[in-house]
């Protein structure tokens, strides 16, 4: 399974696109693949605050319903509505078309890079 090298990742699968004090956030190609068939996504509203760590949001798949971990702290300012609308596409395509949700940073993010989310995926 392939990781992109652009992206940081954290040790709950998420990844996040860094962009500034901003990151694009979504769920890996392992998560995905471990979860089954998504078919429900419960996503933070626009404006909330989350904390990294802390469940933020659910994704329901086929096999279980999952807790969506907040990868940093900081506030939601977008949320993938054709994801809502269509979570399949968190199967077919997690990186781009799958991702979840935008947040405004708020103090240091701690993350994987991707070489350490590599070795973690490994290990499992």
């Amino acid at each position: 399974m392939a990781v992109p090298t652009n992206l940081k990742y954290t040790a709950e699968h998420e990844w996040l696109l860094m962009d500034g004090d901003t990151a694009t956030v979504g769920i890996t190609a392992y998560a995905a693949d471990a979860l089954g068939d998504v078919v429900y996504l419960d996503l933070p509203a626009v404006g909330a605050t989350i904390t990294a760590g802390e469940a933020c949001g659910e994704i329901e798949s086929t096999k279980s319903v999952s807790d969506l971990f907040a990868p940093a702290n900081g506030e939601v300012t977008e949320i993938n509505q054709d994801a809502v609308n269509d979570p399949s596409v968190l199967n077919l395509d997690p990186f781009e078309r799958g991702w979840l949700f935008r947040m405004k940073l708020a103090g240091d993010v701690d993350v994987l890079e991707p070489a350490a989310y590599e070795s973690l995926i490994a290990g499992k």
